[in-house]
């Protein structure tokens, strides 16, 4: 309900309290405190109702991030950055530097499309080919450098949507999601090999490969691990398939693919050719997640790149 009376002000979290109240109250919420009630006052009942998490409005509290002006309350929640100081920021400031391609954005988070080739998050200082700067770039031309933080990771090589926090509450929130396993990625990839099964769950654990530094492999020792997988083509030699996450392991749908015998297309590091593609032939389609304030369920569909439109088409002539 707190969304639809919650709006942005500058750093705030901005809360028009005497429509708020009313409607707190028309839900059956007693005791509501009125306009200028102290933010003590208002932190706690907010932490009474469950409205916030107390983590967080502690936090905020401690450092006078709840005051009034007039009859809206104020909420600090972001946090603006300088520029000149900031390390992701100035790598976003160079020649070179790219702009992110924004798929979903509000107030609260937005998702961005990551390219093959590039990767989440720098390595090194002043790396500038990496999502977090190409979205820091897209902030600054938009005349908002904020702190924003990705929620989740996508391997260098692998194309879609990643989903990004624009302050606090909403990382604290969308983290939370994560861990109950509340956002759903649905990938979409070309496998070597016709699938005979029109659909299936890979259950196998995934660890650390004491052979290669750089790859993952099935063992007992290993993590839980839950993929499922529905084809959507089967062609001569290759098969188009949906893959769904169900954990989240590094590199879990290259691994799982080829332990059943289907390496997707491209991907040396677990047995594919390279003859079509240089790389894995897996891009990110879907991304859905309750959204942190509204806990509405959002879909954001990231359109295929034209790398995967032409794969197909070179596979159907093969």
């Amino acid at each position: 309900m707190i969304n639809s009376f919650m709006k942005r002000d500058e750093n705030n979290l901005a809360i028009y309290w005497p429509d708020y109240a009313e409607a707190l109250k028309q839900s059956g919420i007693a005791n509501v405190p009125e306009v200028g009630t102290h933010p003590h006052h208002i932190k706690n009942f907010f932490i009474e109702q469950n409205i916030f998490p107390a983590k967080w409005l502690n936090r905020v509290f401690s450092v006078g991030g709840i005051k009034w002006d007039a009859q809206l309350l104020l909420i600090q929640a972001y946090k603006h950055v300088d520029i000149m100081k900031d390390e992701i920021y100035v790598s976003a400031r160079q020649i070179g530097a790219k702009l992110a391609t924004i798929i979903y954005e509000d107030d609260h988070c937005l998702v961005a499309l990551k390219p093959v080739g590039m990767s989440v998050h720098g390595s090194f200082k002043g790396e500038i080919n990496t999502l977090d700067v190409a979205v820091a770039k897209y902030m600054l031309e938009s005349e908002d450098p904020i702190e924003i933080r990705h929620i989740h990771r996508l391997d260098d090589d692998t194309s879609g949507p990643v989903l990004y926090a624009k302050h606090d509450l909403a990382q604290q929130r969308l983290d939370e999601a994560m861990r109950l396993k509340q956002i759903d990625r649905l990938y979409i990839a070309i496998v070597e090999g016709v699938m005979l099964k029109d659909k299936g769950t890979i259950n196998a654990p995934l660890g650390k490969n004491r052979h290669n530094s750089k790859a993952r492999m099935v063992t007992p020792s290993g993590e839980h691990a839950i993929t499922h997988y529905e084809v959507l083509r089967r062609f001569a030699r290759h098969t188009e398939v949906k893959f769904e996450l169900e954990t989240g392991r590094t590199h879990q749908i290259r691994v799982h693919s080829s332990y059943i015998g289907h390496p997707i297309a491209g991907d040396a590091l677990y047995g594919a050719a390279t003859e079509l593609r240089k790389t894995q032939a897996l891009h990110g389609q879907y991304l859905l997640f309750p959204h942190p304030i509204s806990q509405q369920q959002i879909k954001v569909e990231a359109p295929l790149p034209r790398w995967f439109v032409q794969l197909v088409e070179q596979i159907e002539k093969s």
